[in-house]
């Protein structure tokens, strides 16, 4: 009778997080920075159908990088909890820490489990306040931990090299477009150091505006009004809401997208 082969429960996981680490660093990285009237998010996606960045309810947004397939069936849960919640109790009810909380022990839940491999995603939900003191971010790895996150946080592909970036150049009260310039530029930048051009049609962007009159916060930024926002001169941002610019808007956290 030959001896089971033994793997420690310690070496166990460790392998388990390398292997997830790994899927999510192939994926194209994507950055979530606050500015003055809320929280914008960039990331490099050719896709058009394929979404990075969703809205999930009012002022909630979900960003992921890694598998598609699997933070899709992550976001389209997180929409569920948030329109079962806000429909039982009160539009109120539903935050980004409850959704954080949600989505953590899903991830965590999966992560330790022997059962099933563990996803290779990492999610941020960010929910934009009355006051940028009331913006919050939360970055969730593959195991389920929760970071809370202030002024700017990166995900997928090489998230260290982008963090260490924008902790250098963010500040607080950086208009649209300034942040949305910082953000391509964090981008563009690679490990090796050199710089490479990101056309603005292989953008996506979304925000979280403050400032919309409407109970929803999120949409999205292409066309003339993003590439009027990347030739600003960073020292005020173009109107968000103009009508004639192609804004489009989502219903209920349309899907968010890989790479």
């Amino acid at each position: 009778m030959t001896t089971p082969f033994y793997v420690s429960p310690a070496q166990a996981m460790q392998d388990r997080a390398e292997f997830a680490r790994k899927g999510i660093a192939r994926g194209r990285s994507l950055v979530v920075l606050q500015y003055a009237d809320g929280i914008v998010f960039v990331g490099e996606n050719p896709s058009r159908a394929l979404h990075k960045f969703s809205e999930i309810y009012d002022r909630i947004a979900f960003a992921a990088a890694g598998k598609y397939n699997e933070y899709e069936n992550l976001r389209i849960g997180g929409v569920r909890y948030a329109d079962l919640r806000g429909y039982t109790y009160h539009r109120e009810d539903v935050t980004a820490r409850g959704l954080a909380n949600v989505y953590a022990q899903t991830l965590g839940t999966i992560f330790s489990s022997q059962a099933e491999k563990p996803y290779e995603v990492e999610l941020v939900v960010a929910e934009v306040g009355a006051t940028p003191d009331g913006d919050q971010i939360y970055r969730l790895p593959h195991d389920g931990s929760i970071v809370d996150e202030h002024g700017s946080v990166a995900v997928g592909g090489n998230a260290e090299q982008l963090s260490t970036f924008l902790d250098q150049r963010h500040r607080d009260g950086m208009s649209l477009a300034e942040a949305l310039k910082l953000a391509v530029e964090a981008l563009s930048n690679q490990p090796n150091g050199s710089d490479r051009e990101i056309p603005a049609e292989r953008l996506e962007v979304a925000v979280l505006d403050r400032t919309r009159p409407q109970q929803r916060k999120f949409k999205r930024i292409v066309g003339r009004q993003l590439a009027r926002l990347l030739d600003a001169d960073g020292a005020a941002s173009a109107p968000t809401d103009a009508p004639s610019d192609s804004v489009e808007e989502t219903e209920e956290g349309e899907e968010s997208g890989e790479q």
